[in-house]
Order: C-alpha cells, then sequence, then structure tokens
C-alpha cells in the first residue's frame, strides 16, 4: 500500500482550521503535526499549500439500486461519484430488488458491495409488516449493520410498515439505531384524492401539496411518540418542514440524543419555487416545499437541532424523470455534488467550513457509533478529501458521473473543486483519475 505525506495543508477537524503536515501510512493517518520531517521509505510527497484537508464524508442515506433495479444505478457506479465527490463512506437503503427483508439478502448486498464499491460501505437491513423476526436477529449484528430501516411511508414493493404491532414490536425490542422515514399515508391519499376532484392534470407544483407538511409533521410525531415510549435510538430522516422542528432538541451533544435527525442537501437548495423550471426534476419524497420551510432548516441546522447533512441520492433514468408528473419516479441523484453544493454554500457566508465538516463527517459518525472514521485523528482509517476552495468546478454531461447520467445541478458552477479522495490510505480519485486498485471496505460500528 503506497504511503503519503501531504505537507503545508489546511486541515479541517473538530472545530479548527490548521495549517498541519499529515502522514498516511498502511492505511491509516499515522502521524498529524506541524513539521514532519522525511520520514523513511518510498512515499509519496503532496503540497497540500492553498488547499483544504477535510475528513470523507459519510452519507447515511443513498440508493445504489443493486440489486434488481441495475439499469439506474449500481452500487460500483455510484459508489464511483461518490468518491469523486468527498464522500468516502455510504449507509445504503433496503428497497432494492427484491427487498432486504431477510438477513441473507441483507449479506448479499455487502458481498457485491465487497467486489464493486470504491467506498466504504454499509447497508440498512428493512422492515416490512410480516418480518420483525428477521429485523430482530440484527441485534446480532450490531456491530456489522448500521441500522434498521422502517418507512413509514410506501417504497418500493412490501416496505411500507403500517401495522401498529409490527411498528411496536421493533421499537420496544431493537438493540440497533432505527431509522424512519415518516410521511403519513392518510393524509397524503387524502390530499391527491382532493386535488383530483378538481379535474385537471396534476404537475410537478402539486407535489408539496400532496405530500405536505402535515404528513410530514404526524408521522414524525408518530415516530418519536413510539421512540420515548420504549427509548429507542431513532434517527428521522430526510426532514423538510418548519413544523416537524419543533419536535427536535438541542439541550443536548450529539453523543447524547436518543432521537436524532438529517436534513438533505436538496431540501436545503430548492424550494417549491423551482418547480416551475425544474419539473420531476425535483420531484421527491418527501417533498421540496414552499420556501419558509427551506428558510427553517437553516436555522435548525446552525442551532443543532437537525444533526447530520446527507443526500438521500435516489437515481432515476431520464426517462422515468420525463413521465407525466402521477408517473414520473421520486429522487434525485446527488451523492457526486453535496459537498460542493455545501462548500458553495460556505463561500455564500451561510455556514462555516468547520461546520460542513461536523455535519458531513463527524456528525455520522457520532450517530451511527461509526469506528475509526469520521475525524482526522492519528490512528484513524485514513479516510480523507482535499478540497481547492480557489477553483471553480462546473457540472455538465461530460462530468457527471451517477449511471443514469443526469443531474439537477447541470450546468451550475460550483466555487470549489475536490482534488484528491483517500479512501483507507489508497488515493482512490486524484485530479480526475480513478485508481480502482482497491476496495472500500465495511463499516463497523462500536456498540
Amino acid at each position: 500500500m503506497q504511503n503519503y505525506l501531504i505537507r503545508n495543508i489546511q486541515l479541517v477537524n473538530e472545530g479548527q482550521t490548521r495549517t498541519m503536515d499529515v502522514w498516511l501510512s498502511k492505511g491509516r493517518i499515522e502521524r498529524i503535526d506541524s513539521n514532519i520531517g522525511d520520514p523513511g521509505g518510498n512515499y509519496t510527497e503532496i503540497n497540500g499549500e492553498g488547499k483544504h484537508l477535510l475528513p470523507g464524508c459519510i452519507d447515511d442515506q443513498v440508493h445504489f439500486r443493486e440489486p434488481g433495479l441495475t439499469h439506474k444505478a449500481t452500487i460500483g457506479t455510484e459508489s464511483r461519484a461518490a468518491v469523486a465527490g468527498g464522500v468516502t463512506s455510504f449507509m445504503e437503503m433496503p428497497n432494492t430488488i427484491p427487498n432486504a427483508l431477510t438477513q441473507e439478502l441483507l449479506e448479499e448486498k455487502y458481498q457485491i458491495a465487497s467486489r464493486s464499491s470504491l467506498a466504504n460501505y454499509s447497508f440498512f437491513m428493512g422492515t416490512a409488516n410480516n418480518n420483525t423476526e428477521e429485523v430482530l436477529r440484527t441485534n446480532e449484528k450490531k456491530r456489522d449493520v448500521c441500522g434498521i430501516k422502517i418507512f413509514m411511508g410506501s417504497s418500493t414493493g412490501n416496505m411500507l410498515v403500517d401495522n401498529p404491532n409490527t411498528l411496536d414490536r421493533v421499537f420496544s425490542e431493537a438493540e440497533v439505531l432505527i431509522a424512519t422515514h415518516c410521511e403519513d399515508e392518510t393524509i397524503i391519499k387524502r390530499n391527491l384524492d382532493r386535488l383530483k376532484l378538481e379535474n385537471r392534470e396534476l404537475v410537478p407544483a402539486d407535489h408539496p401539496i400532496i405530500r405536505d407538511e402535515e404528513a410530514c409533521y404526524e408521522s414524525s410525531l408518530y415516530a418519536i411518540q413510539i421512540a420515548k415510549k420504549y427509548g429507542t435510538r431513532l434517527h428521522i430522516l430526510h426532514i423538510s418542514t418548519e413544523k416537524e422542528l419543533q419536535l427536535f432538541t438541542n439541550m443536548f451533544p450529539l453523543k447524547e440524543k436518543r432521537i436524532t435527525t438529517e436534513v438533505c442537501v436538496h431540501h436545503l437548495h430548492f424550494t417549491s419555487d423551482d418547480y416551475a423550471q425544474m419539473g420531476n426534476k425535483i420531484k421527491c419524497n418527501p417533498a421540496i416545499k414552499a420556501p419558509h420551510n427551506k428558510a427553517a432548516l437553516w436555522t435548525a441546522l446552525l442551532d443543532d437541532r437537525l444533526d447530520i447533512i446527507a443526500t438521500d441520492h435516489a437515481p432515476h433514468t431520464w426517462e422515468e424523470k420525463n413521465e407525466p408528473y402521477e408517473k414520473a419516479h421520486a429522487g434525485l441523484p446527488l451523492v457526486q455534488h453535496s459537498l460542493l453544493l455545501m462548500l458553495h454554500y460556505v463561500k455564500q457566508g451561510k455556514i462555516s467550513l468547520e461546520r460542513v465538516v461536523e455535519k458531513m463527517c463527524h456528525a455520522p459518525a457520532d450517530c451511527f457509533q461509526v469506528q475509526g472514521r469520521g475525524y482526522i485523528r492519528e490512528g484513524y482509517h485514513a479516510d480523507l478529501v482535499i478540497a481547492d476552495l480557489n477553483n471553480n468546478y462546473q457540472v455538465s454531461k461530460e462530468n457527471i458521473l451517477y449511471k443514469c447520467g443526469w443531474s439537477p445541478f447541470e450546468g451550475f458552477m460550483f466555487p470549489a473543486t475536490i482534488r484528491n479522495t483517500f479512501v483507507n490510505g489508497h488515493m482512490v480519485y486524484g485530479n480526475g483519475v480513478f485508481d480502482e486498485s482497491q476496495w472500500g471496505q465495511r463499516l463497523r460500528f462500536v456498540r
């Protein structure tokens, strides 16, 4: 394995930015110092002057579509896009085909990743109304599986969990983190039926009316009530409304919270005003909503009611997105550009670089108790990103790496570039070139 000495770089970690040298050896961060001499032996020296060194981002919610939906994406193609964007670890959702509803099907996904993922990986165990025993077997693998996923809103296949007995049993007996998608199906159906009475063609701008704030709030409230009843470790994904924010606290440090939250980059960037131009490109669940929600999400992110920034990366083919609104698939491909988008907001003065690192690197590691990652610390796995905040990067058809081949950011000029990405000390991406000689590793958890 190649060793690297990164010299004179702006190291961003644990709330501070300092000019440092960093020595990487045998896949680990061996030494951090203001001036490291010649370490001897064979190594590659990187001049970091004018650039920033960040921990690799950990994306706790992606859909990489394998198995069963590989016409949209594969673990190989999307992990390639991830590392090019500075995401070195991901946690993937169970609504593939077949749904990951047994321990055996779950392990098959790990096997696929072990021979095709350039990033480190973990996969959520899926929940249905009728697989409780299989779900609870995850307790035996608490150090090896990121968590249990419950769709309290419809998804691919047999994954809507609306049986109160199932929810009670899983919440009361799970010994690992439960992540939820919270939207109330009854409210969504009622809104949809009301709009259909207008006898007109539904359009993308109707999406936040159908999947409205109330649908999100009621479902999140329900999940929180069950979690508080049993003391469950609950993580609510992709918060999208101002109303939900009253359910969360910033009175405790993240490591002491039993109920945590995630916000996704598209809900921090787009609003319902963008449907006129973007149409189905920004159709996703939960919906992108009115501008006051975006403003409230930013406030809650900065005051720590929202804990993690992620993507809910969900690629669909261009043809699937260009169906009429009701048939168009919901989801956006985002993992290649999530860090760049947040660096855009750093340049805008909306958030500090140190806070971006906290929310995209440190917080996911702490929330999920990831072993040895998420920080730039001696002894940790060398999952690192070198970013150049002085060079622009414009998204084009030619540099989009998703298998689906499109991005809602096509044409957007980001004010930064990802220069190098290291995964376990291996420079998997450098100045536009991939080295696919080494795969990522399975994430482990300290539980």
